[in-house]
């Protein structure tokens, strides 16, 4: 496996401190909101879409406007502290990511009546704690992971006492989309919500697609496939991109985009295929 050996130390962090009681901050920008999506011709499951650590919405846009196409109404769900500030995502805790989720599901499955989901990275990771209490018609994680590269992840609890955030740099095109500074006390968020889903791997049975990169600076890949072993789902598939394709599997510009949408949409139509008909199951 394929690992980065360059490390952006939190040594290098502003020493912002987190208002205390801050109340959910409105989202400024509507590129940032959750939205939804509905094809020419419904009739397909409903796709549900989990965007990652310090993203939003936004990110998952290209891949709904892409199911969209191709028959799928699509959701995609702003997780709480996203998409606002990173003071107020500092003040959130990894259940009312699932929370979230969970309300967005329960809404999109009214509509449809079944829904797959699609998740990246610390959204595939929601998409789990969800998995046992939800019956999802199939899961799609993008870069999943048990274990992140950053040597000082594990620390996050106690670091987060100290140091309330991790600066980073930012491409000027995506500024406005993603967080410049990581809120510590959300990476120890992650760290709790992969403590929380770790032992209910195996007991995780909805038909999965999982795809890493080698690529990747965020995360072990291999903790990725780990994660992928673990789970006790019959039908499961995992895919494993080379050192050109890296975390962001979300954004189409990176190589490996038209071969990801096409496993994508591969394997939702064989699972939706697979389901038997009004005739096969009525009494």
């Amino acid at each position: 496996m394929h690992h980065a050996k360059r490390l952006i130390p939190f040594a290098g962090a502003p020493m912002n401190r987190c208002k205390k009681n801050l109340q959910s901050c409105n989202v400024p920008h509507q590129e940032n909101r959750e939205f939804h999506l509905q094809p020419d011709f419904p009739g397909k499951a409903g796709v549900l879409l989990v965007h990652g650590f310090t993203a939003s919405p936004w990110e998952m846009r290209p891949l709904a406007e892409s199911l969209k196409q191709a028959g799928y109404p699509v959701t995609a769900v702003r997780l709480p502290g996203h998409g606002t500030t990173p003071e107020d995502l500092c003040q959130r805790r990894f259940e009312e990511w699932v929370t979230a989720t969970r309300e967005a599901h329960d809404m999109l499955q009214q509509e449809t009546g079944r829904v797959h989901t699609i998740g990246i990275s610390t959204g595939a990771l929601v998409l789990l704690a969800l998995a046992t209490t939800r019956n999802f018609g199939s899961m799609v994680l993008l870069s999943p992971f048990l274990a992140m590269l950053h040597r000082l992840a594990p620390f996050t609890g106690i670091l987060r006492h100290f140091r309330k955030f991790q600066k980073r740099e930012l491409p000027a095109h995506l500024a406005g989309f993603y967080y410049d500074r990581r809120p510590v006390n959300g990476v120890y968020q992650i760290c709790r919500l992969i403590h929380h889903i770790r032992p209910m791997l195996p007991s995780i049975t909805v038909p999965t697609l999982a795809i890493n990169a080698l690529g990747d600076q965020t995360i072990k890949v291999a903790s990725g496939y780990d994660l992928f072993l673990r789970l006790g789902s019959e039908s499961k598939e995992y895919h494993l991109f080379g050192p050109q394709t890296g975390h962001g599997l979300a954004a189409p510009d990176h190589p490996s985009w038209h071969p990801m949408l096409d496993l994508i949409l591969r394997f939702l139509d064989s699972e939706d295929r697979d389901q038997p008909s009004p005739e096969q199951v009525a009494p």
